[in-house]
């Protein structure tokens, strides 16, 4: 977790306002990676590279770099058509989105 780039959402927006965008990006973050792992068994595969660009994103917006890293993994392994690594990175993306949401949540107290 970035927490420069929480200060950052805070100086641009205000902390309720930053609060606001970073639960809406929570909430957002738990239905794409539940999409994720159901696209990922089945399909289309062209929705799980653009759900997973998307995930990267909005993860980035409020600072959950490692989860957004690993999405981009994803779409490496996606793009490589290497099956076996996929299934190995999607299963860390669910760890990571988890612990990350988590840890957001558990410090919700950055926001003012």
């Amino acid at each position: 977790m970035d927490a420069d780039q929480i200060e950052t959402l805070c100086a641009d927006l205000g902390p309720h306002a930053a609060e606001d965008v970073v639960c809406r990006a929570m909430e957002e973050l738990a239905q794409r990676l539940c999409h994720i792992q159901e696209i990922a068994v089945h399909g289309p595969r062209k929705d799980l590279h653009k759900g997973l660009r998307a995930l990267s994103a909005i993860a980035e917006q409020i600072g959950m770099n490692g989860l957004s890293s690993v999405a981009r993994d994803v779409i490496n392994c996606v793009e490589l058509g290497d099956v076996i690594a996929e299934a190995a990175t999607l299963a860390r993306l669910a760890r990571t989105g988890e612990k990350s949401l988590t840890s957001m949540w558990d410090h919700n107290d950055l926001m003012g």
